[in-house]
């Protein structure tokens, strides 16, 4: 533990904002300080720590488990499977005999077709002419998920939205709106939610139920730079004024707005949580020297507005651990150049520098589109590449596709066509 960390293990009471970058040793401060609690005798079931992935969770709660020797651990899971938990013990049992079920992508995504389907022909919606003829697109089916997923998240319900329309002169905005509420009153009759109206009603509960406030003596957030509006909302009804709340975010890794993340929780977090105080972790133990000093040439023009500048020079002037590194630039004419080079690179490094496969890695921008075509770039190459399976889509993989291809074959045979 360097002497950042410590200062974050010490601290005890009211809000605070960690700037945390990768390799700076976040988990383990986190860890240690939630460690150090239960030491001092606190009870771990009113200390919770949240975070955005089943696995980073899993690795919390086993860090912390070893850390304390056996002894209880804190409560450590997802945003999600918290607010489950939450709605699950305050479900209305004369209104529902069974569990409420959570939808899967997949299934929000047929509720919402077959819905608007179902327009062409009911026609209860006014939807604009213009917008009229794509109601049966994937692609427009898409945008409505994000409306609906997004007007939730900002605490929006149908007649909100609708006010909003009005105002704003958007009969679009206000056919939204609409749907909005045929598709919570199907949510209701199935006993199902989706994800987003599962983060609102917890949202709602936690501010309803005084308790819950003062349920919790602490409260740690992982990865904050990538929670939304309703997740804000939540922490603040959890933490409570001057509630002591322990956030580890950085701001130079928030790229999940496509999901609803909003940067400005973190930017804004002083104004959110009144009192707080922003501290960095300044060690950077994951990259050599030069590797940093390339990231700091990028993040340096990046603006971070509304948090303390010295903080952020902390947090962005990392001091590393070893020297070395190297950072090259490479541009392709086409994209089969690349990924041969990469191949190349790659094949060079373990034949003549003797670099084992396992300590190789490719990073790639978007999975579910580049990763199926990289694998098999790589294997054709004489590379052994694995590549973690939640990042490919189901439908790339090599004992799907020949299913799903038979599948389409039987269904236009089906339909009489060829």
């Amino acid at each position: 533990m360097d002497a950042a960390q410590q200062a974050v293990v010490d601290h005890t009471t009211g809000p605070l904002l960690v700037l945390a970058g990768p390799g700076t040793g976040k988990t383990t401060t986190l860890v240690e300080a939630a460690a150090a609690r239960v030491e001092g005798g606190a009870d771990p079931a009113r200390i919770l720590i949240l975070t955005f992935s089943r696995k980073a969770a899993v690795e919390l709660r086993d860090r912390a488990a070893l850390r304390l020797g056996g002894a209880l651990a804190p409560q450590a899971t997802t945003f999600h499977s918290f607010c489950y938990g939450l709605v699950r013990a305050h479900q209305d049992t004369d209104l529902f005999n069974d569990p409420l079920r959570l939808l899967s992508g997949p299934e929000q995504d047929v509720m919402v077709r077959t819905l608007l389907e179902g327009q062409r022909e009911i026609r209860s919606i006014r939807w604009p002419d213009d917008l009229r003829a794509a109601l049966t697109t994937r692609g427009f089916a898409d945008e409505v998920r994000a409306v609906l997923a997004r007007a939730r998240e900002l605490g929006l319900g149908p007649g909100a939205l609708d006010a909003f329309a009005s105002r704003q002169g958007r009969p679009d905005w206000k056919a939204a709106a609409a749907f909005l509420s045929e598709y919570l009153d199907v949510l209701d009759m199935q006993g199902t939610l989706d994800y987003a109206e599962l983060l609102h009603r917890a949202v709602l509960l936690a501010e309803r139920t005084p308790a819950l406030a003062a349920a919790y003596d602490v409260i740690y957030v992982d990865e904050f730079q990538d929670t939304d509006a309703s997740q804000l909302r939540l922490l603040r009804a959890l933490a409570g004024p001057g509630g002591t709340l322990v956030a580890f975010g950085d701001p130079d890794q928030s790229i999940y707005a496509f999901r609803g993340a909003d940067i400005n929780n973190t930017l804004d977090f002083q104004g959110a949580f009144p009192g707080a105080a922003v501290r960095a972790l300044t060690v950077g133990r994951r990259s050599a020297a030069n590797l940093l000093a390339a990231t700091r040439l990028l993040t340096t023009r990046m603006p971070v507005p509304r948090l303390p500048s010295e903080a952020v020079r902390a947090h962005r002037g990392l001091t590393p651990t070893r020297d070395g590194g190297r950072v090259e630039v490479y541009t392709y004419p086409t994209a089969g150049a690349e990924l041969d080079d990469i191949a190349d690179i790659l094949r060079r490094a373990h034949l003549e520098d003797g670099v084992p496969w396992q300590d190789m890695a490719v990073l790639v921008r978007a999975g579910g589109r580049t990763l199926p075509t990289m694998r098999r770039a790589l294997i054709a190459s004489g590379v052994p590449a694995e590549t973690d399976g939640a990042d490919i889509p189901l439908r790339h993989e090599p004992a799907v596709s020949p299913l799903l291809t038979a599948l389409r074959a039987a269904s236009w045979a089906g339909c009489g066509r060829r």
